[in-house]
């Protein structure tokens, strides 16, 4: 029997990159979801390119032991990482290598060994920085006057993820906003007049936006019971929101069992329909 499979493994994983570490980041935390229990402690050593500064990582991955995974192109100081991690029986894995290896061989050229090549200001970065400014200058209902410039808006009653999504969309190039859904309050008038934007509605159980809405009042130390964690009262918000997309013939995307990411990629999907001439039906 896995004497793991019943406790959480806690583990010290170094991440040093010549470049941000966002593609490492993101590596790492891909790799990492497939060990439900595994529970690393990330240590992030970026713009690592002198040796002055890979003596500071490794001061740290001494003083940690634990995974070392690297996007390092200088091969002077990868070879000395990987030496020096060796020496102190921690492995280490240049987790660009496979990929490269496989490019060189098929394009039959060398890498250009250039640090931070994949985050190049290029016109998809600015994109992504001008569709986050949106994101932000339009949340939570900000921001009417321009909203028919969004890609997408999202609507929905609160804690259905509209904020997160429209950053994770962002970070895509898609400009999103989000408009919050209170019973008793009438919409934008501003909704009225849209003709660009993809509406998508977002709705989610009673009982996970109650879940969701106490961990929040907890957060904030709040203890008092109010109609925002009332299940009739919820539900009630629900079916409003419900009825509201259905008249106005808005898709629908149930986030219950989502996570961020995977709502994000069912708006991609239904703007991708919509972009095409095809109706976004609910997902």
């Amino acid at each position: 029997m896995d004497r793991h499979a019943n406790t959480a493994v806690y583990f010290h994983l170094h991440l040093v990159s010549d470049s941000t570490g966002e593609t490492l980041s993101g590596v790492a935390k891909a790799a990492c979801a497939q060990f439900e229990m595994g529970r690393p402690i990330e240590h992030i050593h970026s713009l690592v390119r002198s040796p002055r500064q890979l003596d500071a990582a490794m001061i740290q991955i001494a003083a940690y032991p634990g995974i070392v995974l690297n996007t390092m192109v200088n091969p002077e100081l990868r070879a000395s990482l990987e030496e020096r991690c060796r020496a102190l029986g921690q492995p280490a894995v240049a987790v660009l290598d496979p990929v490269l290896n496989l490019l060189a061989a098929y394009l039959g050229v060398e890498s250009s060994h250039r640090p931070g090549a994949q985050h190049e200001l290029d016109a998809r970065y600015f994109a992504r920085i001008d569709a986050l400014n949106f994101a932000m200058a339009h949340d939570d209902g900000q921001g009417g006057a321009t909203l028919n410039q969004a890609d997408v808006v999202l609507l929905g009653v609160s804690r259905t993820s509209k904020t997160p999504t429209c950053i994770y969309l962002a970070n895509r190039g898609i400009k999103a906003g989000n408009i919050p859904l209170v019973l008793g309050l009438p919409l934008p008038k501003e909704l009225d007049t849209l003709n660009k934007p993809l509406m998508i509605g977002l709705v989610a159980s009673p009982e996970r936006l109650i879940q969701i809405r106490r961990n929040r009042l907890l957060a904030i130390e709040e203890t008092t019971e109010t109609d925002y964690i009332d299940l009739d009262t919820v539900r009630t918000e629900v079916n409003f929101a419900r009825k509201l997309f259905a008249d106005r013939n808005w898709a629908v995307i149930d986030v219950t069992r989502r996570s961020i990411e995977e709502t994000a990629s069912a708006v991609i999907t239904l703007l991708s329909r919509e972009r095409q001439g095809r109706n976004g039906a609910p997902v």
